[in-house]
């Protein structure tokens, strides 16, 4: 089903070059990259007192026990694009999704196209600040991203793992590829992790494509799982998928929909906290582009918000930052996480350089932004790839500037849960 274009909205203005502006926000503090991991910085999980921040190079553990002055107490080097990372009791997870000459962590990347290796890395962190290699498990496409669906005993953990283009040149990521893979791993055994079912989720072979930058569905991009109700939430390329997830070996799409005239790439997925609502972010022109301009307006490479009403999606609304960047700025929706403030949907989210943005959903229709924080054009080199909210603070990890620690106006997060024992954004709990 198509969505009905967005009402025109008057932007903001930008924030001048070099300079930074906030509204609601206060930065707390900037922590550099450092040491050996130089790569381009990824997504984040939460366990405790410590983040995890994923890395090209491998990750980094800091201590958050001083929220305002994170301290970065290793890291462990161990290259492979992207390395989004996911944190379960002592069990880590990174993400590799680029082709190495091997699966140990001092591969290199190869061109061979034959004899190669990508998948999951698996790692016991039951010592935060000396994580230890475990295990790996190779997967088709490799894992772009990974997402977390322990059974509700916590004997085993599944995870979903997207991937996606592939090519009859390489050979383990053979078209049409309209899968996932499910890798299942025994919590008292991480070392006996497998894959178990790859589940073809688009049987029709999923969204062809269209004019311009619309991309056709050959896998998912990203999945949220919300076991709770049992529920995922798959930003599948050309699709956007509802699943039911109770089997978790064999999860089953119910629901697809399709915005074939603003939606380019569906890149990630947030459930509201009771899984009434979900919203999908659209990744045009795969993060390298100026999108939040005059040219492309409050429709492209934004966010929709869908309605859940008996497992079908109704579109309400999009959702996009009101300032307007420079075309030297590249900008657009990407990850973020809900704040649990109990009666109100409310969702902070990186957009590139377009900063840190907070915006009020409660109202289907009418998405509202409530905070901001933005550098200036020439500050950073890519932007905010996540932000999150996790006990308190918001924590974002830029492309190359390293960790941001934010602090929200006590009339949006007053009344937040600050008492969160762990925190997987692609794994929503309820608050």
């Amino acid at each position: 089903m198509g969505a009905p274009a967005a009402a025109t909205t008057t932007a903001g203005p930008d924030v001048a070059p070099g300079e930074v502006e906030s509204h609601n926000m206060e930065h707390v503090t900037n922590v550099p990259q450092s040491g050996a991991l130089t790569g381009t910085g990824s997504d984040l999980a939460f366990q405790g007192e410590y983040a995890y921040a994923g890395n090209y190079d491998g990750f980094t553990v800091y201590d958050l026990s001083d929220p305002a002055q994170p301290d970065p107490i290793t890291q462990v080097y161990c290259p492979g694009a992207q390395n989004d990372v996911s944190v379960h009791g002592d069990i880590l997870i990174t993400s590799t999704d680029s082709r190495m000459e091997d699966d140990s962590c001092g591969a290199d990347y190869t061109s061979n196209t034959a004899d190669y290796w990508e998948g999951l890395r698996i790692f016991d962190i039951s010592d935060p600040a000396n994580p230890q290699y475990v295990q790996s498990v190779e997967t088709k496409c490799g894992s772009h991203t990974n997402s977390l669906a322990p059974t509700k005993n916590d004997k085993d953990l599944y995870v979903y793992v997207s991937s996606y283009s592939p090519s009859d040149q390489l050979a383990n990521c053979q078209p049409p590829h309209d899968q996932i893979s499910v890798v299942k791993i025994p919590t008292d055994d991480p070392a006996s992790a497998a894959v178990v079912s790859e589940p073809t989720l688009f049987p029709d072979g999923g969204y062809e494509g269209g004019e311009g930058a619309a991309s056709a569905t050959s896998g998912c991009h990203d999945i949220t799982t919300f076991v709770k109700h049992d529920l995922a939430a798959g930003a599948c390329m050309g699709d956007g998928i509802l699943m039911d997830i109770s089997d978790r070996e064999n999860p089953e799409v119910i629901d697809t929909v399709r915005d074939t005239e603003n939606f380019a790439f569906w890149h990630s997925a947030t459930f509201s906290n009771d899984a009434s609502t979900v919203v999908f972010t659209d990744e045009l022109g795969g993060g390298g582009w100026a999108t939040c301009t005059e040219e492309f307006g409050p429709e492209l490479g934004a966010n929709a918000i869908y309605e859940i009403e008996d497992g079908e999606m109704e579109f309400a609304s999009y959702y996009k930052i009101p300032r307007t960047n420079t075309e030297e700025e590249n900008c657009v929706a990407h990850n973020g996480s809900l704040i649990p403030v109990k009666g109100r949907d409310l969702m902070v989210q990186s957009w590139y350089q377009g900063g840190t943005s907070v915006f009020d959903f409660t109202d289907r229709e009418n998405p509202e932004e409530v905070a901001w924080f933005d550098r200036g054009e020439g500050l950073s080199d890519g932007g905010t790839w996540s932000s999150y909210y996790y006990n308190g603070y918001v924590y974002s990890n830029d492309l190359d500037l390293g960790l941001d620690v934010f602090r929200l106006d006590d009339s949006i997060d007053g009344k937040a849960k600050t008492n969160l024992k762990e925190l997987n954004p692609q794994g929503q709990q309820k608050f």
